[in-house]
């Protein structure tokens, strides 16, 4: 019997932290594979405080002291992206592999900073794009290899990201969200999962042109009913070219506005081929943390028809809320590579080539240019 990975968790807060609601759950499904061995926080009594109430056996000091302890194996990075860095440096340097969840870092920088020190050190870095794993995405990317809609011709995404419309639900965390210094925005988050899910299933961008701005200037703080300035943008236009073999050549076009729809399909992906259309849609922007449903038209067809995900790809006993159900894959690609060395769960490469993309977007909205994006490693299907 293979041994079990023990995981130490970094940023546990009992029914409040992602952690709590999404990696607790998420690897309670996968006991088989996995056991939580520790958890990091702040300060050690925080880590006890959250050892006792989740049951987990060990609270360490920091994250220095779990990577040193042999009592851990892969140390699973929770926290706000203005800290994975530090975390990921103190995690790799005591030689223990890690998942870090998206963004991966804050910019460009700190994610080649992050590819070069588990590279360096050679452990493994996973990193937590999810919707790559979305069940709805995995068929999306089946559908086309198996050519449903022909060779695809255009590719075009409109949705809403939530947290930048409006007003913005979480007084107490407003820093975060909404200065986009921090790294964690409409861009950096929701469109970013997207973005991996995108070419996860259609194949990587090759040039862009995008629009980057902030609209509002302002939102308001129900809670307090403050209203308060912010800076990250809350309307984001992209057109750019898709290479790899199933959309070479074919032209992207995306809009996220910020906010949430007034009526159901906050999210809309419609894909255009010689022979057929494809649509993916959902709730909201965020298509990591959604139920997401495909519709498709084929030759003579008059309109869409659901096309059911296939149960080999939601029935293998994963948690049924998209959340910790979308984690649990992670985890479950991540425990095959460990065990093989096989390339299933997306790496630390795979999150730096989506960094590139999200800079390549930054950068063609500054100069007002299209620009090439940078090729990196592809994704594994």
């Amino acid at each position: 019997m293979t041994r079990k990975i023990r995981i130490g968790i970094v940023g546990l807060q009992p029914g409040v932290s992602w952690a709590a609601r999404a990696h607790l759950p998420a690897l309670a499904s996968l006991a088989d594979r996995f056991e939580i061995a520790g958890v990091a926080n702040t300060s050690r009594e925080s880590a006890e405080a959250a050892a006792n109430a989740c049951g987990i056996p060990r609270a360490f000091d920091d994250v220095a002291d779990m990577a040193a302890s042999p009592e851990i194996d892969l140390i699973s990075v929770t926290v706000r992206v203005p800290h994975h860095l530090a975390l990921v440096r103190a995690a790799v340097t005591g030689g223990k592999s890690v998942y870090c969840e998206w963004p991966l870092g804050n910019g460009l920088a700190e994610a080649e900073e992050m590819v070069a020190l588990v590279q360096g050190v050679g452990v493994r870095g996973f990193a937590g794009t999810q919707a790559r794993v979305a069940p709805a995405v995995q068929y999306l990317g089946l559908l086309l290899r198996e050519g449903y809609v022909g060779r695809v011709l255009s590719v075009t995404v409109t949705a809403f990201g939530r947290s930048w419309g409006p007003t913005h639900a979480d007084a107490r965390n407003r820093g975060y969200l909404l200065d986009k210094a921090n790294g964690a925005t409409m861009l950096t988050i929701p469109l970013g999962h997207t973005l991996a899910g995108i070419t996860q299933a259609l194949g990587p961008f090759t040039e862009v042109s995008s629009q980057v701005i902030n609209r509002r200037g302002s939102i308001l703080l129900p809670e307090t009913g403050e209203t308060v300035p912010f800076d990250a943008p809350d309307q984001v236009l992209i057109a750019g070219l898709l290479g790899g073999e199933i959309a070479e050549g074919a032209p992207i076009s995306i809009h996220y506005r910020g906010g949430m729809p007034r009526d159901r399909d906050g999210f809309v992906m419609e894909i255009n081929g010689t022979e057929g259309d494809l649509r993916l849609l959902g709730r909201h922007g965020g298509v990591q943390q959604i139920p997401l449903r495909i519709e498709g038209g084929r030759g003579e067809d008059c309109g869409f028809a659901a096309l059911p995900v296939p149960e080999s790809l939601t029935g293998q006993g994963w948690p049924e809320d998209v959340n910790p159900g979308n984690v649990a894959r992670m985890y479950a690609r991540v425990a095959e590579d460990l065990a093989t060395g096989s390339t299933l769960a997306p790496s630390f490469e795979d999150a730096l080539q989506l960094h590139r993309l999200i800079d390549t977007i930054e950068r063609a909205s500054r100069s007002g240019q299209r620009l090439p994006v940078p090729e990196g490693p592809a994704a594994a299907p």
